[in-house]
């Protein structure tokens, strides 16, 4: 599902499965297919600079941008790949803080690491010198867990800054990790009864389908304020599918270009029978509301 300069089979089997399913509504029904809806897309989950263990295509931010803008997306929430691994996460969001300067498609989320000293001044930096709406968390690569009282703390003050929260579940299936980074799925059990106790906290998990726990623990956030964004949600109508069990309040557009082909996001968009309403919640309105435009 990578878009990487390896990326062949990944593209034919897309342009197979986009043939197939405009054969079969051919073959079904004697109108022809919807055309695809050309609304603005927000697009939650993006990423800049170089995944640590291979390259990928789109990997510049100029590249990433212009395919963007191609493909009719207004808004692209991003972090960096670098904050992964590296230790100075300040040096990391103020690069990326440049980037997004540089290239206004570009929502900087910036990234805080619980793991090492001071991230308090992480999260006060992104608010106050870069004026950023959001952060972005990998529990899973940085080493605890959601009941650890930091991100109770992180939640706390991220809400008085007025920072949302995303929360990256996973970036890579654990059949295809390098054997030096092995990094099981985040375990949300503890995220329900959290989001009850910091009153206006808005968070959203990216890369979900496979958390530690499976559907039942998901089932436990149709309740809750957390969005959910559509980048990992395999198989046929996968969004309608997602939408048997969440309102369409909680489902926004995600791509997770570039690691993902942006086109993929968009098939699934276009192979879900979508009413106009839900369209646009997923595509925009649910995104513009969580960041409170």
């Amino acid at each position: 599902m990578s878009d990487s300069s390896f990326s062949l089979p990944r593209r034919d089997f897309l342009r197979g499965a986009l043939a197939a399913g405009l054969f079969a509504g051919r073959t079904s029904s004697s109108a022809a297919p919807a055309e695809p809806r050309k609304t603005a897309l927000i697009d939650t989950n993006a990423w800049l600079d170089p995944w640590p263990i291979r390259r990928l295509r789109l990997e510049d931010p100029a590249a990433l941008a212009a395919k963007l803008q191609q493909n009719g997306v207004s808004r692209a929430w991003v972090s960096s790949f670098d904050g992964i691994l590296h230790k100075d996460i300040g040096g990391v969001n103020t690069r990326l803080a440049e980037t997004c300067r540089r290239f206004p498609i570009f929502e900087p989320f910036g990234m805080v690491n619980l793991s090492l000293p001071r991230w308090e001044a992480d999260v006060e930096a992104c608010a106050q010198k870069h004026h950023m709406r959001g952060l972005r968390l990998l529990p899973g690569y940085h080493g605890y867990k959601l009941d650890d009282p930091r991100f109770a703390a992180l939640l706390q003050l991220a809400t008085e800054h007025r920072l949302a929260v995303q929360i990256a579940a996973m970036l890579e299936d654990e059949r295809t990790q390098n054997p030096l980074l092995r990094v099981p799925p985040v375990d949300i059990t503890p995220l329900p009864s959290l989001l009850a106790s910091v009153s206006g906290a808005r968070v959203m998990l990216l890369n979900w389908p496979r958390v530690s726990g499976g559907k039942p623990l998901l089932l436990a956030l149709q309740k809750t304020s957390v969005l959910l964004d559509v980048a990992m949600v395999e198989g046929i109508e996968g969004i309608a599918g997602v939408l048997d069990d969440f309102p369409v309040a909680q489902l926004c557009f995600g791509s997770y270009a570039p690691v993902f082909y942006f086109e993929s996001a968009q098939l699934k968009l276009r192979e879900s029978a979508l009413t106009d309403a839900q369209h646009d919640a997923i595509t925009q309105a649910n995104a513009q509301r969580f960041l409170g435009a």
